[in-house]
């Protein structure tokens, strides 16, 4: 008999959409519920997606419904104690980006999930598609040999009325300002691709937008591999894009794409010593799928209905964190930030840092 698992959205807002969108498409699951504190928005979300029940909190629906797993996508600050309770009823969970609001809940979440002996997936949906699976192999493998240099650049506009809702712009509801909110994605791929990082400083500034955290980040991230990266966060930019592009010894990688890449948005140019055979080999393969939250959840619903681990695509919730953390915390102190120093508790808190304001006449 095929298992079907039950699953639940807390939160209403355009990501969960997509959240239920792709649950429709994947064999052996169900979406049963929803949750928001508006009840207009719970009972529209439920049409559109054919939900059958709604509740206006995560406590109420874990006490009417038996799930197996937990979608939360509300804003970062319910996150962690969301979380606790969607372990404590028996069910996974897999959180929208950001996990949390500091490394510490991220910590608390992630000793919960060992404690109920559930799997928690955090939503880092660049990461997925054939394009990118493709060029993580080939870094992986060797073939392009060692990384040298990176930009990892996120180019996003966000317009004055974005920060009027209220959480948004502020240290103590959102946790930070645009590395957190939105250049994590990239800097999240950027990682999947080259793999763990050593080291990390950083400059926030407030070159335009009213709020208490920053619209513009700047930073150099040196991974163990030895390679070097620029990474640039800001939601003042008119014509928006997120670049990637890495330089190894024996090619260039390119990405430019906004919030999701396909074939067409990578390019790879091999070195000058490199053969026309050997390059043809790095060819993507003919199969393409582009990334998204359909192939990333299809992915994790695969791993949970197997009873294995929580597959690359949404492991590792806390690296993109840690280094976002740690460009917050060298901006506070004015140095780079090891990775080994992150583990101390100063670090592991607020991310609260202080951000330099450029706009005329403050």
């Amino acid at each position: 008999m095929t298992r079907t698992l039950r699953a639940a959205i807390l939160g209403t807002g355009a990501v969960a959409h997509l959240h239920a969108e792709a649950l429709a498409a994947i064999d052996g699951v169900t979406a049963v519920a929803s949750a928001d504190p508006s009840e207009e928005r719970v009972r529209d979300f439920n049409a559109r997606h054919g939900i059958a029940a709604g509740y206006g909190t995560l406590e109420e629906l874990l006490a009417k419904e038996a799930v197996d797993v937990v979608h939360i996508c509300t804003p970062p600050a319910g996150h962690a104690e969301q979380t606790k309770a969607a372990f404590d009823a028996g069910a996974h969970v897999i959180a929208e980006k950001p996990p949390a609001l500091s490394l510490a809940e991220v910590d608390t979440m992630r000793s919960h999930a060992v404690a109920a002996d559930r799997k928690l997936a955090v939503v880092f949906q660049q990461r997925t598609g054939t394009a990118a699976t493709h060029v993580r192999n080939l870094l992986q493998s060797g073939e392009l040999g060692r990384p040298l240099t990176a930009v990892c650049h996120t180019h996003w506009y966000r317009g004055p009325e974005y920060f009027d809702v209220p959480w948004r712009g502020t240290w103590e509801t959102e946790g930070g300002g645009t590395t957190l909110s939105h250049g994590i994605h990239q800097i999240d791929l950027l990682s999947y691709l080259l793999g763990e990082w050593s080291s990390v400083s950083g400059q926030l500034f407030r070159l335009d937008r009213e709020v208490e955290t920053e619209d513009t980040s700047c930073g150099v991230v040196v991974f163990e591999s030895g390679a070097v990266a620029s990474v640039l966060s800001t939601v003042l930019a008119p014509r928006e894009s997120s670049l990637i592009r890495i330089d190894t010894e024996h090619a260039t990688i390119e990405l430019e794409h906004l919030y999701g890449h396909n074939h067409a948005s990578w390019k790879l140019t091999p070195a000058r010593h490199i053969s026309a055979e050997r390059a043809a080999s790095w060819a993507l393969p003919s199969n393409e799928v582009p990334s998204g939250h359909d192939v990333l959840l299809s992915e994790v619903y695969e791993s949970l209905l197997a009873g294995a681990d929580v597959p690359p695509v949404a492991a590792d919730p806390a690296r993109a964190i840690e280094i976002v953390a740690a460009l917050y915390a060298s901006a506070g102190r004015g140095a780079p930030v090891t990775r080994g120093e992150l583990a101390a508790p100063d670090f592991r808190g607020s991310m609260r840092a202080p951000v330099t304001d450029l706009r005329p006449g403050r």
